[in-house]
């Protein structure tokens, strides 16, 4: 037998609690993928002869790749979610 409940026997507490719990996961996993896809878009951009540090000139296109990065992110995240909010008011 599987030891987590169905949802139709949950109270009304315990499905909010289970579906912030989902919420808070989905977040911490767009989080990872968002670092993984900075690190590799910014590393194939700004790192052209991989060595044991980084100059100036390296160090500050990663810096400015990751912020334009997270920009971008979050203007598209906004538009998702103002959408999202727009289609769920019809």
């Amino acid at each position: 037998m599987d030891s987590v409940p169905s949802t139709g026997r949950l109270t009304g507490a315990q499905r909010e609690e289970l579906i912030e719990q989902v919420k808070q996961q989905v977040a911490i996993a767009t989080a990872q993928e968002l670092l993984t896809k900075i690190s590799e878009k910014c590393f194939k951009k700004c790192i052209t002869k991989p060595s044991s540090s980084l100059d100036s000139s390296e160090q500050k296109c990663i810096a400015m790749c990751m912020d334009r990065y997270m920009d971008s992110w979050n203007l598209v995240s906004k538009a998702y979610s103002s959408r999202i909010q727009k289609e769920s008011m019809r």
